[in-house]
């Protein structure tokens, strides 16, 4: 029998929640919101981005978008540009200090993940890894829908 989208969900929400906790409690505490790292990894996968664009994917309003550009834009870690595709637009992309944040602090949760992980057995641990790219297929589904591409 095919488990529902609801089925699973049901079994995954609790335990990606209890992980998210976990991880982000033993991550060195940064002047970097979750959400703010949300946005920058947009910005590395996605390449520059219109406010609307960052709203879009984040799942946030305009204005709280445009706040948390603005305080990572004060930190230098992400800069706008004018849109080529419209003068009149500008769009956010990450700054070469962004990149260099954004890797040291994927490096340090990393380490945390990992930290999680290694109580499990080779046999579970294999198959984790198997079944990452099914989540990176979705969310990539997900993002693009979310950005008005079909």
């Amino acid at each position: 029998m095919t488990a529902t989208p609801s089925e699973v969900a049901k079994r995954l929400r609790p335990v990606v929640t209890r992980m998210y906790l976990l991880y982000f409690r033993q991550t060195t505490q940064s002047s970097i919101s979750t959400a703010q790292l949300s946005i920058m990894m947009n910005l590395q996968t996605h390449g520059a981005l219109r406010i609307s664009q960052i709203a879009d994917l984040e799942s946030i309003r305009m204005p709280t978008a445009s706040n948390a550009i603005n305080h990572l834009e004060s930190l230098g870690l992400v800069s706008r540009v004018r849109d080529v595709s419209d003068r009149r637009g500008v769009r956010v992309k990450l700054t070469d200090l962004g990149r260099t944040e954004l890797t040291r602090i994927g490096d340090e949760r990393d380490k945390q993940m990992a930290n999680i992980l290694a109580v499990l057995d080779p046999e579970q641990l294999e198959k984790v890894q198997e079944f990452i790219p099914t989540l990176e297929a979705g969310m990539e589904v997900f993002d693009s829908r979310r950005m008005g591409e079909k």
